[in-house]
């Protein structure tokens, strides 16, 4: 009989009050589906707003092989219609990334025109190499006309104040290897004081002549000053020049005889630029003028 009036009758006052409050919880304390579907709108539409201001489209220019068995292409993007981008590239060695359609990622391209070429004639040219698969690739499969979309430019380049003014480092040895020329045209064609420099060497490698890049360019580079040297890991048997690897044939030609004015640019396969870096520090010459361009 306790059970039964206990179950049937009317429950305390005070029993009822906290249950009472629960929905003017609610209602003041949790958004509503309308608010939380507005504040999700805002976030999408603020995230496509910061990526369109983090990408720009421009058109390719330029598609085609860079070399005689097309593992290398020049690439060329018009950003004359994207002026703020073309002006924000300003030093040799900068960088940035570059997406095309149906790529899963982009990828990081160093700039390998001059900051003038961006000025004057609005466009951004590339040294790329294509891998199978890749978003290059998928690039170099791209022609003229198609677009593509262009991060903000990155880095800071080769901070070349660290060997400057040119008589306090008359000796500037500049190494590349494979695609890592890209960024060292760049800086060849900027005017970096080669000319008023006494030794400037460009040690240049690659697997053979028919993969190198930019030999038409060579005698314009020897005119400013520079030096260039090749040096083929697989040459053919008419070769007569410099053989094997970078870091081989500036080790069998050094001769640093000041090392504190020895300036120093590296780009390309990490262990040619770890292997030099080694090289030279063992010889004296500072890490703070040794330049890369990340």
């Amino acid at each position: 009989m306790a059970t039964s009036l206990a179950t049937c009758s009317p429950s305390p006052p005070l029993l009822r009050r906290p249950m009472s409050l629960l929905p003017r919880f609610r209602r003041s304390c949790l958004p509503s589906l309308g608010r939380a579907r507005r504040a999700l709108t805002a976030v999408v539409a603020a995230a496509v707003r910061q990526d369109a201001a983090t990408w720009t489209q421009a058109p390719l220019s330029l598609v085609a092989p860079a070399d005689a068995d097309a593992s290398l292409f020049h690439v060329a993007v018009d950003v004359s219609d994207a002026p703020d981008l073309a002006a924000s590239f300003t030093a040799p060695g900068q960088y940035l990334q570059l997406r095309v359609p149906e790529a899963e990622k982009p990828a990081f391209l160093a700039i390998a025109s001059p900051p003038s070429f961006a000025a004057s004639r609005g466009e951004f040219q590339f040294l790329v190499k294509r891998f199978p698969g890749s978003t290059v690739d998928l690039l170099c499969g791209l022609g003229r006309g198609d677009v593509v979309e262009l991060s903000v430019v990155m880095g800071k380049g080769f901070p070349v104040d660290r060997i400057s003014p040119p008589d306090s480092f008359p000796t500037v040895l500049i190494f590349a290897t494979g695609s890592g020329i890209s960024p060292i045209r760049s800086l060849i064609e900027s005017g970096f004081g080669a000319a008023e420099r006494q030794d400037v060497r460009l040690y240049y490698g690659a697997r053979n002549l028919q993969r190198m890049a930019y030999q038409e360019r060579f005698k314009d580079w020897e005119s400013t000053g520079v030096k260039i040297i090749p040096v083929l890991s697989q040459p053919d048997e008419r070769w007569s020049g410099e053989r094997g690897y970078v870091q081989a044939a500036f080790s069998r030609a050094k001769d640093i005889l000041n090392p504190s004015s020895i300036g120093a640019v590296l780009c390309g396969h990490k262990q040619m630029a770890e292997e030099v870096t080694s090289q030279l520090v063992a010889d004296g010459v500072s890490k703070e003028t040794i330049l890369m361009n990340f």
